[in-house]
């Protein structure tokens, strides 16, 4: 019997870029971009990414550049496996050469209903509640999750 899934993690990530993304600076990042994404859409668990029209890769906030990462997982694991288990989190580890310390948390998580599709804005909107009241529902941290129905999980219980 097939198993109906009603909700995936949707995930907003933000680095605050050292340059415009056409600037020599930046590619190392640019030549890696899609690459990673492309290796994300074949990950296990990997649900949809979302993809800017080219010259929207960023958004001008408070007067920093910031590259804004936005997708859909089946569940944690399937993205904690992407994040940090594949060539990804490589690349995580040359981060510095292209971003600037970012105010955290820099990443928001959220349960959405199965086949919804976050926009910028709403991912955005996401990351702002989280860092303003901190855990909850509405948006979560990688440290402090919440499953689909709301509940609080221990610290190492997995989200799923």
């Amino acid at each position: 019997m097939e198993t109906v899934e009603t909700h995936q993690l949707a995930q907003v990530n933000v680095s605050v870029a050292r340059a415009p993304l056409d600037d020599p600076t930046m590619r190392g990042f640019v030549f890696a971009f899609t690459g990673t994404a492309d290796l994300a859409a074949r990950s296990p668990g990997f649900v949809w990414h979302l993809r800017a029209e080219p010259g929207d890769e960023t958004v001008t906030r408070d007067g920093q550049l910031l590259v804004v990462n936005v997708s859909v997982w089946r569940d944690y694991a399937s993205l904690h496996e992407f994040v940090y288990r594949s060539t990804h989190g490589q690349l995580l580890l040359r981060r510095q050469k292209w971003f600037v310390p970012t105010p955290q948390p820099s990443t928001a998580l959220w349960w959405v209903a199965a086949g919804t599709r976050p926009t910028t804005d709403e991912a955005l909107g996401r990351l702002d509640h989280l860092r303003a009241h901190g855990p909850s529902p509405v948006a979560f941290s990688l440290r402090r999750q919440f499953d689909a129905s709301g509940r609080a999980l221990r610290h190492g219980q997995p989200v799923s």
